[in-house]
């Protein structure tokens, strides 16, 4: 294609495939599964999500009016705190607010009842994170359930009588995870909530349920959430996945600008940036796949890519490729479109890559194209 680089490309195809596997899962294991704007908020893409699911998680102002605006009125908040003045909002756009605290319950439930207690309101139904202490993610910055975490309550710290006003649990404590580790985590939860378990209307699971992963076992994650519906059947489920909904359905395409060399190592500056267009590199790290480089271990021209800010570890390496990179090669990052457009920053100014959506059939669409205003207007 002859787009001019960087730029990300959502291919719709990709997306559809997510989206029904999701929903197949929704509907065999009767669990309501709702999307999460912190993975994607690309709502130009939202008519194609809103054909599958209407229902969104928010955890800023921002995220609710976007679902409310774009893809439904079901919204189900939740935020490590509240102010007194952003409450307000999250009450008149939200069906469900969930509390990081019981402090936090406190203050606010009473503004719930008074909101609910009014003619033709929208009802508002609340929960409470809870902390399963039950950590399955080996990276610390994405596990919730570190020791010190300041997600969520610990069992030690419930009242035996569930508050009045209380309706659900909600947990979060995964991250790309498996259906097994789902299983851990449930039985932790058992373990020590399950005591409040049969009296609540509903469990939210959180995100982290990476189940359009080829690897992922659907089949058990159905089996167990059948099996946890048995032991309380009168529990609604929820999850709320990002990454899931988004996984390996878009990619950024950039090109080679120069090569250096200092050390042996060879780098080669590319127009888009890791600090600035695909944070999460740095900051799980990870190293994403190349579709136009060898496989790891084969024999070739090894390189580092560099972006091209000034941070001195704007890099990510190191890949094969079986010839030697020049510039104007066109490299293709993979799975490029979830944590990365809801991420992406602006430092030393750097233009954001153009956003297109590649149709079933037909040319691709340009959605967005950034402009010197976008930088500028961030400071106004």
């Amino acid at each position: 294609m002859n787009i001019k680089t960087p730029y990300y490309i959502v291919y719709e195809d990709k997306l559809r495939a997510n989206l029904s596997l999701i929903k197949r899962v929704s509907e065999e294991a009767d669990v309501k599964i709702i999307m999460a704007f912190k993975a994607n908020a690309l709502w130009k893409t939202f008519p194609i999500i809103a054909e599958y699911v209407k229902a969104s998680t928010a955890s800023s102002i921002n995220e609710m009016r976007l679902s409310l605006d774009y893809l439904g009125n079901e919204v189900h908040a939740y935020c490590p705190v509240y102010t007194d003045e952003s409450f307000g909002e999250f009450l008149k756009g939200s069906t469900h607010i969930t509390f990081n605290s019981l402090a936090q319950f406190e203050k606010f439930y009473p503004r719930v009842a008074e909101h609910n207690s009014q003619p033709g309101a929208r009802q508002v139904s609340c929960g409470l994170r809870v902390n399963p202490q039950c950590s399955v993610i080996e990276t610390d910055i994405y596990n919730p359930c570190i020791p010190g975490s300041r997600f969520g309550v610990n069992a030690s710290q419930m009242p035996v009588n569930l508050p009045e006003g209380l309706d659900g649990f909600h947990f979060h404590a995964l991250c790309e995870s498996s259906s097994y580790d789902l299983e851990k985590v449930l039985q932790a939860l058992e373990a020590q909530f399950g005591q409040w378990l049969p009296k609540l209307k509903w469990l939210n699971m959180g995100g982290g349920h990476l189940m359009t992963r080829k690897d992922y076992d659907t089949e058990h994650l159905v089996r167990l959430l059948k099996d946890f519906h048995s032991s309380y059947p009168d529990l609604q489920l929820i999850m709320e996945p990002g990454r899931a909904y988004t996984w390996q359905t878009g990619d950024l395409v950039t090109e080679v600008l120069d090569v250096v060399e200092d050390a042996g190592i060879k780098t080669a500056i590319i127009d888009a940036s890791f600090a600035c267009h695909m944070p999460d590199c740095l900051e799980m790290p990870y190293k994403p796949a190349i579709k136009e480089a060898l496989e790891d271990g084969m024999d070739g021209y090894k390189y580092r890519l560099g972006g091209n800010s000034c941070l001195s570890g704007d890099f990510v390496g190191d890949w094969t490729f079986s010839e030697p990179l020049t510039p104007g090669r066109r490299l293709t990052l993979l799975d490029m479109n979830h944590y990365t457009t809801v991420k992406t920053n602006m430092f030393n100014g750097i233009q954001h890559p153009s956003i297109w959506l590649q149709p079933t059939s037909g040319d691709p669409v340009l959605l967005r194209q950034f402009t010197y205003e976008d930088y500028k207007e961030r400071m106004d």
